[in-house]
């Protein structure tokens, strides 16, 4: 009675254990993948914090200097000079300096700092953009990785249910003495094969999927849903206008931008710094019970130091920005390039495949269907059977080239940050 209770337990679980998984799971396209890297890649979050220490630095530019209070206190400690009639805590014998100073930044300092602040944060933000340009482009590879496996999984289990029929029937026609045991062998080595090809395949279906969900920083189960728009959208197959495009979207080239633009304004900081800072203030000094007011000025003579190094090291920084900018357009221009062939190659490989694919299948029906009532040998199609897998496989590959050519051509121009 026991074992039966069991039994049945563990039948219903068996039933009720898919849908679990299937809810478990989270479906997502491509661009809902994107989507998701863009807020909860562990590798972002972090690096999003920059901007705000950046930030912080542009407030610490923004700040003046402290005034500055010195007090200076000196006590007679011989009575014999004590004035008559007086001790030790009498004023008359003691002297009394305070000082109240502050400094007084010259030639635009503050307001240069603040200009060099400023342009870091743009730096930082587009840092940032940089880095989420190549995850994006990391995560969409590995979207792609998910589903090329997927779509070989479902390929391999279409070929497993056409080996299963015929293994069937062979076994039953072997039975009956119209084929060989030869014939049937043949069979089921490709059942066994396509079982092995399952199984791999399996395996590394489910290694991307871990791979995938580490990028997008979620712990649910991930499938991924072939319904989306991405590649459908037209790009200007034009090396020009992709190279302009790539210019105004990418944030590597509003980096190096940036970058010229603080080296810029830290060749005026410098030269503003070479400017003396001075200090001046005003002193009360009573004096044994006698007041005294005076002021206080003191200032860097620039004798010897005017910044000369630092402005010299500026001047130089502007100089590598600006080659920079110049290797980086240089570089965008081949990536482009490199990239909109490979597109333009592989686009043109899964065009030629539709009528390819068409003639294999029909290849595969009529030899199955001349096999079945003897018209011609299990050889014949076993080979027909290969030949349409092979056909279906090479057009995954190729599927699988476009679409990454596709996001590698998204992401040297610039345009998958905006998806």
């Amino acid at each position: 009675m026991m074992t039966m209770r069991r039994k049945a337990g563990l039948l219903a679980l068996s039933v009720i254990a898919p849908f679990i998984t299937t809810r478990a799971q989270t479906q997502l396209t491509l661009r809902e993948a994107l989507h998701v890297v863009k807020t909860n890649n562990p590798w972002l979050k972090p690096e999003r914090l920059n901007t705000g220490i950046a930030q912080s630095d542009l407030v610490t530019a923004g700040l003046r200097p402290n005034p500055v209070l010195n007090n200076q206190t000196l006590q007679l400690v011989n009575d014999r000079y004590f004035e008559a009639g007086t001790k030790f805590s009498n004023p008359h014998n003691r002297q009394v300096w305070w000082q109240l100073t502050k400094e007084f930044q010259l030639g635009g300092q503050r307001r240069y700092k603040q200009e060099v602040a400023g342009q870091n944060v743009v730096v930082t933000q587009q840092n940032y953009m940089d880095l989420e340009r190549n995850l994006l482009l990391d995560a969409g590879v590995k979207w792609l990785d998910v589903w090329y496996n997927k779509r070989t999984l479902e390929l391999i289990d279409q070929a497993r249910a056409n080996i299963d029929t015929l293994v069937g029937i062979q076994q039953i026609r072997l039975k009956n003495q119209v084929i060989s045991s030869s014939d049937l062998a043949r069979t089921e080595l490709l059942q066994e094969q396509y079982d092995l090809q399952f199984k791999n395949v399996d395996q590394t279906y489910r290694n991307e999927q871990q791979n995938l969900r580490f990028l997008l920083g979620g712990t649910d189960s991930i499938t991924v849903y072939d319904g989306d728009s991405i590649f459908s959208m037209n790009l200007v197959p034009v090396l020009d206008s992709l190279v302009a495009v790539s210019y105004a979207s990418r944030a590597d080239v509003a980096v190096a931008k940036a970058n010229i633009e603080l080296s810029r304004s830290n060749v005026k900081l410098q030269r503003s710094l070479a400017v003396p800072v001075p200090e001046l203030g005003v002193i009360w000094n009573p004096q044994n019970t006698v007041p005294y007011v005076g002021i206080f000025g003191t200032i860097d003579l620039p004798f010897f130091n005017r910044n000369q190094g630092e402005v010299k090291k500026s001047r130089i920084q502007l100089e590598q920005s600006e080659q920079r900018l110049s290797a980086v357009q240089l570089q965008v221009q081949t990536e482009v390039q490199i990239a909109l062939r490979s597109y333009q190659v592989n686009k043109a490989t899964v065009e030629k495949y539709s009528g390819i694919l068409r003639k294999s299948a029909q290849v595969l029906e009529s030899v199955k269907y001349a096999y079945t009532r003897g018209g011609t040998t299990i050889i014949d199609f076993l080979e027909a059977q290969r030949n349409w897998f092979d056909t279906e496989k090479l057009y995954c590959d190729a599927l699988y080239n476009y679409r990454k050519s596709y996001l590698q051509l998204l992401c040297v121009t610039g345009l998958i940050n905006q998806l």
